[in-house]
C-alpha cells in the first residue's frame, strides 16, 4: 500500500516526527558510559505514553521476526545495526550506539535512526561510519521530490556510500509510512537512476543508509531480532522521516 497524505494528515506527520526527534536527542544525552539498553527503553516507554503516543515497535510482528517485539526502541550495539532488541548491558566507553525509533500520533508514524559514539572515546572506524550514512542520508533527501523515481533517491544514497568504501546490503531500507510505519515503496540504499516509483506530494518516506564496516552480509542473534555483521565489524545506521512536498522534500525528524 501507498499513502499520499493530505494537508491535515501532513500536519499532524509533523508532530508526530518533531516528537520522535525530541525523544531520540533526550535519549542521546542523557545516555552515558553504564547506561542500561533497558534504561533507555523505559525512557523511551514513558516519553511515548506522557505524550499520548502509541509505540511501532511493541506490538510489532513481522514474518522476519521472532513473535512480538515487545520493546519501545531498538538499541543496537557496535556489530549490531537493525533490530537490536534491548536488553541488559552496560554501555563501555567508545560504543558506538545506534537507536532506532518509530512512533504514531494522531494516526500518523514517524521513523528515525541515530547513531553515535558513547563516552569520550572516538575510534576513526566509528567516526567514519556514522560520518557515512549521514552524507548518504543527506544526499538521498537532497535528491528526493515529486516527479522524481525511487531509483534516483537510491541511487543518490548508494553513491556516498560505495565512494566511501562500503559494501551495501539490499535485504533492508528505507520504505514509505503513514498510518502504518512499514509501508510501500521499498526504498533501496543503492539502485539505478530513472527506475521505479514516481514521488508525489503528500508520500512519506522513511530513509535509511547504514551499512557494515568490511561486510554487506548480515547474521541474526539468538534473540530472533538483533541483526549483526557477519564478521563483527562495527556499523551504522541513519535515518529521517521526509515528506514529498511541490518543490522538494521537507525532513520531519528534525528536533522543533
Amino acid at each position: 500500500m501507498i499513502e499520499i497524505l493530505n494537508p491535515s494528515e501532513l500536519a499532524r506527520a509533523k508532530d508526530t516526527g518533531a516528537l520522535v526527534a525530541g525523544i531520540l536527542q533526550t535519549l542521546k544525552s542523557r545516555t552515558t558510559v553504564g547506561t542500561s539498553l533497558l534504561d533507555i527503553d523505559r525512557w523511551t516507554e514513558t516519553m511515548i505514553v506522557e505524550a499520548g503516543a502509541q509505540s511501532c515497535y511493541v506490538d510489532y510482528e513481522p514474518s522476519f521476526g521472532r513473535g512480538p517485539f515487545g520493546h519501545y526502541i531498538c538499541t543496537a550495539v557496535n556489530d549490531a545495526v537493525l533490530h537490536g532488541l534491548p536488553h541488559d548491558y552496560a554501555l563501555a566507553d567508545g560504543d558506538l550506539l545506534t537507536l532506532d525509533l518509530a512512533v504514531s500520533l494522531g494516526g500518523v508514524a514517524a521513523d528515525s535512526a541515530i547513531s553515535f559514539i558513547v563516552g569520550e572515546a572516538r575510534p576513526p572506524e566509528s567516526v567514519a561510519l556514522i560520518s557515512a550514512t549521514e552524507r548518504a542520508l543527506t544526499a538521498g533527501i537532497a535528491a528526493a521530490g515529486p516527479g522524481v523515481r525511487i531509483g534516483d533517491v537510491s541511487h543518490a544514497i548508494g553513491s556516498v556510500l560505495h565512494e566511501a568504501g562500503y559494501s551495501i546490503n539490499t535485504e533492508f531500507g528505507g520504505h514509505g509510512i503513514g498510518s502504518t510505519m512499514h509501508q510501500d515503496p521499498h526504498v533501496s540504499n543503492t539502485g539505478r537512476p530513472g527506475r521505479g516509483y514516481k514521488l508525489r506530494p503528500g508520500l512519506l518516506l522513511a530513509l535509511e543508509p547504514w551499512i557494515m564496516a568490511d561486510t554487506a552480509e548480515l547474521v541474526t542473534d539468538a534473540d530472533g531480532w538483533t541483526l549483526r555483521s557477519a564478521t563483527g565489524c562495527r556499523t551504522a545506521h541513519s535515518e529521517h522521516t521526509i515528506a514529498i512536498t511541490d518543490d522538494g522534500a521537507e525532513i520531519l525528524t528534525l528536533p522543533r
